[in-house]
């Protein structure tokens, strides 16, 4: 059977009708890659998506700085892990508009800035849960914020009104709560508050001595459950970084509380020397020490060779003269 051929005119039409599907199928593609990125995003990690977030944008405004710079030929990839600036005490402490006592300022200086502790997201779930009473009833507050997670505590759990002397319903809590932090080795810090109204007694002349003396009760609480003293430090704010307003009864309640803060960075314990053992000595040896000792701290008079004399505890050298002992007692 004899079919008639098309013409090249006809072809090209019909070419041209499907040309469509091409971009609808470009269309599909990009639509389908936008919904899996959207996805993975939607299943990550809050903090991992923090992360990759600030490493986006900084890769941006890394890039638009050096174009306005005019600089040319240099990387703009960040550092994955950059070297953090933290401060363990200081400006990069929330709430931290007082004058601070810490204890060992000294080792703190050693930290190795780039060692993390046990991650703070899965300690504040284990507290939550541990504590899920008394944060469902407002008397503790589990907060995570930049490098710290904190534990608020109300003082009216821990203390009686004016007292430092920790109550039983606080030891029960820090009993509690040392069950999850010997399993972590971050930095403990503990920091005590108090409301505007005076305190003038012969314990706690004001409420500097009064927010310190409740957050070193805790420390010990801490100590005496297990918790290394090495990780711990003390702070006192007082009165001045109130949490809330003291013309209210209720402002002055949310002001009166221990914090108990962990940070994001881990105490790593430093080895101690080995002490070398003593070797006993027999009476003997020990008495001849202490006489060559006696002789070597001695006060001598020496005679100089060109008149006058000279206090000292060293035997005299060539040419100077010890005066006899009956002269130097006359």
């Amino acid at each position: 059977m004899y079919r008639p051929r098309r013409s090249a005119a006809a072809e090209a039409d019909k070419s041209d009708t499907e040309r469509w599907l091409v971009s609808y199928a470009d269309y599909m593609t990009l639509l389908f890659a936008l919904f899996v990125v959207l996805y993975s995003m939607a299943t990550m990690e809050k903090e991992q998506f923090s992360k990759l977030q600030d490493t986006i944008s900084k890769v941006f405004i890394e890039a638009t700085d050096q174009q306005e710079k005019g600089i040319q030929g240099q990387s703009v990839q960040p550092d994955i892990y950059p070297q953090s600036d933290f401060e363990l005490y200081g400006s990069g402490l929330e709430q931290a508009t007082g004058p601070t006592l810490l204890a060992d300022n000294a080792k703190l200086e050693l930290i190795d800035r780039t060692k993390l502790g046990s991650p703070l997201v899965a300690v504040q779930k284990e507290i939550n849960r541990a504590l899920r009473s008394l944060v469902e009833s407002g008397l503790a507050k589990v907060t995570l914020q930049d490098d710290w997670l904190t534990l608020e505590l109300n003082s009216g759990l821990l203390f009686s009104s004016g007292s430092a002397v920790s109550t039983s319903s606080a030891s029960a809590v820090m009993t509690e709560l040392t069950t999850i932090l010997e399993q972590t080795n971050n930095f403990i810090r503990v920091r005590g508050y108090t409301d505007s109204v005076p305190i003038r007694t012969e314990q706690f002349p004001s409420n500097w001595e009064l927010s310190v003396a409740r957050a070193a009760s805790i420390v010990r609480l801490l100590e005496q459950s297990g918790v290394a003293p090495e990780r711990m430090a003390i702070e006192g704010y007082g009165q001045y970084a109130p949490f809330a307003e003291n013309t209210t009864a209720q402002g002055r309640s949310q002001n009166r509380k221990v914090v108990i803060a962990l940070s994001k960075y881990a105490y790593e314990p430093v080895a101690k020397p080995i002490a070398e053992p003593v070797q006993a000595q027999s009476a003997t040896e020990e008495a001849a020490e202490q006489a060559v000792e006696q002789e070597q701290n001695k006060i001598r008079v020496i005679r100089l060779p060109h008149g006058g004399i000279r206090i000292t505890t060293r035997p005299p050298e060539p040419g100077e003269e010890e005066p006899p002992i009956q002269q130097r007692e006359q």
